[in-house]
């Protein structure tokens, strides 16, 4: 079973900057025992592009679809057998990458 895992930043109480020898231990024990499949941190909301093609012509706007504090600031998609244990995974990368976590299963 595939979970998205999503690193959530927040603009008014930021995370620690200084994560990132943790964040690839972390990677490197989950490619270790097997639940890694894909992981990536993203660039700040205002390096976004909205595209809306829903009418009868697209438009293109900068910056994020939504004004908020919280943003996704990276995401991971692992393969774990079952939500219990990807909960328990989310709980320690939430501790580790000092930064709110939420998981999401694929359909």
């Amino acid at each position: 079973m595939q979970f998205l895992v999503s690193v959530i930043d927040d603009k008014a109480n930021p995370g620690s900057t200084d994560r990132q020898a943790a964040i690839s231990e972390f990677n490197e024990r989950l490619v270790a025992e097997g639940y890694w499949v894909f992981a990536g941190g993203l660039a700040d909301t205002s390096a976004a592009t909205v595209i809306d093609n829903r009418g009868e012509q697209a438009v293109l706007s900068d910056g994020p679809f939504v004004e908020s504090k919280e943003y996704l600031a990276g995401v991971w998609v692992w393969e774990a057998p079952d939500l219990d244990a990807a909960l328990k995974l989310a709980t320690e990368a939430s501790k580790v990458c000092d930064r709110k976590i939420e998981v999401r299963p694929f359909q």
